[in-house]
């Protein structure tokens, strides 16, 4: 099975303008439709695979997103490291607006809306998220930020909400008080589906403002310039990032190896298509 690389874009990242592209796919999965196309193509000769998670329109919510589908979507085709684009707000001073986060940890407060797990309907599996990013693929984003001398913080907790609504001013400062970095309404599930299906995810969280604890008033024509910014700058990483990452590849470790607990004889055909794909 290759080892392609995939990003998935949020808010704002609807298509990659470095990419060329050679094909459209439109991937069936037994857990429904993805967001869309999965877009092929190449980033400075590298192969690599896109995908809009709010679908090119922006017409899908952050907990109508079918984040199963698209991870298996990108599994099926071949992807083993994904790279997440994401909008967020700040929950810390130290990362204003236009600041690119590279977070280690998630925090789930979603309120369970979402589909989160491929084992399900008679199949039962447990996978460890303790370190829910990939080390490997965050450091090597730190590099690119520092290489593009693009402002940047390395590590932190990406607080998930279930949204669309932002949060109160008294939940933005609960949150504060966890210690979380910054706050964004899609990373989770996504991360830890990805870690049920041995691939290597992290996120390139880009800061729009500061949520609501701060007492500074943001209009939604700022946040958005903020966020053709740091659109605009995170294609210059990537743009490093894919032919990086390309020739510096690394064993991803299968951590969902021995996650099924359900006894085989147990498990029907639907199953072991799935697992047939998770599991490669």
């Amino acid at each position: 099975m290759n080892e392609h690389i995939a990003i998935i874009g949020g808010s704002g990242v609807y298509q990659m303008e470095g990419l060329k592209i050679i094909k459209e796919h439109e991937v069936l999965t037994p857990f429904g439709s993805p967001s869309g196309k999965v877009m092929e193509g190449t980033i400075k000769d590298v192969t690599c695979f896109f995908i809009a998670r709010h679908g090119i329109d922006h017409s899908i919510s952050p907990s109508e997103v079918n984040y199963r589908a698209n991870i298996y979507a990108l599994k099926k085709l071949g992807v083993r490291y994904i790279i997440s684009v994401s909008a967020v707000g700040s929950l810390k001073e130290e990362c204003p607006p236009r600041t690119f986060v590279i977070p280690d940890q998630f925090i789930d407060w979603t309120k369970g809306k979402r589909e989160r797990t491929f084992f399900e309907k008679g199949m039962v599996g447990h996978v460890s998220c303790a370190n829910p990013i990939d080390k490997n693929l965050s450091q090597m984003m730190i590099e690119m930020c520092k290489k593009t001398k693009t402002k940047y913080h390395a590590g932190g907790s990406y607080l998930c909400i279930e949204g669309p609504q932002f949060s109160t001013r008294a939940e933005s400062n609960i949150y504060r008080s966890f210690g979380a970095t910054i706050i964004g309404m899609t990373n989770v599930p996504e991360a830890f589906l990805a870690k049920e299906a041995a691939m290597s995810y992290a996120t390139i969280a880009m800061v729009t403002d500061y949520d609501c604890w701060k007492d500074q008033h943001c209009t939604l024509e700022e946040i958005m310039n903020v966020m053709k910014d740091n659109n605009v700058m995170v294609k210059v990483v990537l743009e490093e990032l894919i032919p990086y990452l390309n020739k510096n590849k690394f064993k991803v470790a299968k951590e969902n190896e021995f996650s099924v607990v359900t006894h085989k004889e147990n498990l029907n055909d639907s199953h072991h298509m799935a697992l047939k794909i998770l599991m490669s």
